[in-house]
């Protein structure tokens, strides 16, 4: 009878005649397996995970028939919520005040610019960096907001007035809508008088191509282009029509890119942020986006 059996018959384990271990009864081979119990203090750590374990998916948040949110009712959303009640309720007096304050006041005033500065930033960050970039400093098709051009005008109370209402935004009556002709695609124009006028263009900063077409593009231009933009090209805020005797381009002051804009027009459009934004945030961007690059008079 093999020395395993009889131990078992007789209740006596083996023991390893090196060690001196109790073995469990298996043997491969002749090869027998050690029963080395786990140390106590780890059992006893063990069984306390297990029982914390289960202590804690009752309390808080794990399994449904305990609710969503567990016995103490606690989540990381609410905290998260409380936190940002508390931060509120800490800044609402410098948001009341920034609501009840005009922009030209709260220059005057360095607590309160500070505090606008230093909101509009974190706001221009979240809600016009992705148009107008990090600085301010514009995209083909988005105005730079660092230089001293300003489409409709750069002061408090004209940048104001574009961030509450936008550009032909939909959604807002107090828009402002005019917008370039689509000169050529709607028949206003032909394809050659396109041309000209772009050559005319290019001449009002010393960059024509083609003297001849320059000097008919300047009829043309006269006929459908002074009303907006100006005899000489010096631009209209009022109708947001820019400047085109200088080196500031929004789309591009290349040939070929004027010749696309006066063939079929330009319309972009910047959102209107009144009904999405506090009152208080839009002062703050107001004050942030004219420091940006408002070497303009605050005040006419």
């Amino acid at each position: 009878m093999p020395d395993t059996m009889h131990d078992t018959l007789h209740g006596a384990p083996h023991r390893d005649e090196h060690t001196g271990t109790a073995t469990t009864g298996h043997e491969w081979d002749g090869i027998r397996e050690l029963n080395t119990p786990l140390p106590r203090w780890w059992l006893y750590t063990f069984y306390a995970c297990i029982a914390f374990s289960a202590l804690w998916v009752v309390l808080y948040p794990a399994l449904p028939i305990t609710g969503a949110t567990g016995l103490l009712g606690y989540t990381v959303r609410g905290e998260a919520d409380a936190d940002r009640a508390a931060q509120a309720t800490a800044a609402e007096p410098m948001l009341a005040r920034l609501r009840a304050t005009e922009p030209e006041q709260i220059l005057a005033d360095p607590d309160l610019r500070g505090y606008a500065i230093a909101g509009g930033r974190i706001a221009f960050a979240n809600a016009c960096a992705r148009c107008h970039g990090a600085g301010g400093q514009g995209a083909q098709g988005f105005p730079n907001l660092a230089d001293d051009e300003w489409l409709w005008g750069g002061q408090l109370a004209q940048v104001e007035q574009t961030i509450r209402h936008g550009i032909r935004a939909p959604d807002d009556d107090a828009t402002r809508t005019s917008m370039m002709p689509r000169f050529v695609a709607d028949g206003q124009l032909t394809t050659a008088q396109a041309n000209d006028v772009s050559e005319h263009v290019l001449a009002l900063t010393n960059r024509a191509t083609d003297k001849a077409a320059a000097t008919r593009g300047a009829a043309v231009f006269a006929e459908n282009c002074v009303s907006c933009h100006g005899e000489r090209g010096e631009g209209n805020r009022e109708m947001g029509a820019p400047r085109l005797d200088d080196q500031v381009w929004l789309y591009g002051g290349d040939k070929t890119t004027i010749l696309r804009t006066v063939s079929f027009g330009r319309a972009g459009a910047m959102p209107a942020w009144e009904r999405r934004l506090d009152p208080a945030t839009i002062r703050m961007l107001t004050v942030y986006v004219h420091s940006l690059g408002g070497t303009e008079p605050s005040v006419p």
